[in-house]
């Protein structure tokens, strides 16, 4: 561990660089966590791995030595010439320098592929904790040729994440997550593995995408819908959040519905399984 620390004051000296706490940097000087991020991963040369926000490049020199080619996507401009220096040598690295919410990876992951004779793509990133949600929910629904995403992110988060959908962790987002991948823990994450430490302990998760839902839905939109209405709500029953949220005209027609599906006038959304929202959608 004590190479990787001084080896980050080493560069964040030279650069004259301090982690900007707006875009939630936390710098990693863990190596044993920097190998199972890259171990869990299982990336190969036949793989296109992209990072999103590399930083120092501290997980990008390992990713680098494994991976076919490495694009990394990094806001910060201070780290664009960091990484530019640091990886000058290798002919298999590129870093974009823009907002990963705004970059079509679709059409990234398309041309790079190509270009390359790659054979799969897959994300890896320490990610910002303050942006998580919004990029793991664009991760999936973009529906990218993603094989899998693997990130260390805020445990809290992480274990929402990785729930099962009807359990006390679940979110909104859990249903989201399960429906679009298979999710496991990897390793919890203490906060002194960082420079500056973060308030929270992390953990790493690994997404494995699937190639067919879990089930079959109508209306994905609808679904996803319902759902997210049923969790804004938690405090009331579900039939409650339903009619508030103007998914059901009435209570006398929701109840009608919860009877011909058999669900219980007083169920919460939180304690439904996927398979209770798909069979709610279905007959909505």
């Amino acid at each position: 561990m004590e190479n990787l620390i001084e080896k980050t004051r080493y560069i964040m000296k030279k650069y004259g660089i301090t982690a900007n706490k707006s875009l939630g940097q936390n710098f990693l000087i863990n190596q044993e966590v920097v190998n199972k991020i890259v171990d869990s991963s299982n990336i190969n040369k036949e793989d296109l791995v992209i990072e999103i926000g590399p930083g120092l490049g501290t997980l990008t020199e390992e990713l680098l030595q494994n991976a076919g080619r490495v694009v990394a996507i990094e806001l910060d401009k201070r780290m664009i010439t960091i990484l530019t220096d640091r990886f000058v040598a290798y002919n298999n690295f590129e870093v974009i320098n823009q907002d990963v919410l705004k970059v079509n990876l679709n059409e990234l992951i398309e041309n790079y592929k190509k270009q390359y004779n790659l054979k799969s793509a897959k994300i890896v990133a320490n990610l910002p904790y303050y942006i998580t949600t919004p990029i793991i929910m664009k991760l999936l629904e973009d529906k990218l040729d993603l094989e899998s995403i693997t990130v260390m992110i805020q445990k809290e988060v992480a274990d929402r994440l990785i729930a099962t959908p009807g359990d006390k962790l679940s979110g909104a987002i859990t249903y989201a997550v399960y429906y679009y991948a298979e999710a496991e823990n990897v390793m919890i994450v203490d906060n002194n593995s960082f420079i500056p430490e973060p308030e929270v302990t992390s953990e790493v998760i690994k997404l494995k995408i699937r190639k067919v839902p879990p089930i079959k839905i109508k209306n994905e939109e609808k679904f996803f819908k319902l759902i997210k209405i049923s969790f804004m709500q938690r405090r009331k029953t579900l039939l409650n959040a339903l009619v508030n949220g103007g998914v059901i005209n009435n209570k006398e027609e929701a109840k009608n519905i919860f009877e011909k599906i058999g669900f219980d006038l007083n169920v919460r959304g939180e304690s439904l399984t996927i398979e209770d929202f798909a069979k709610l959608e279905e007959n909505l």
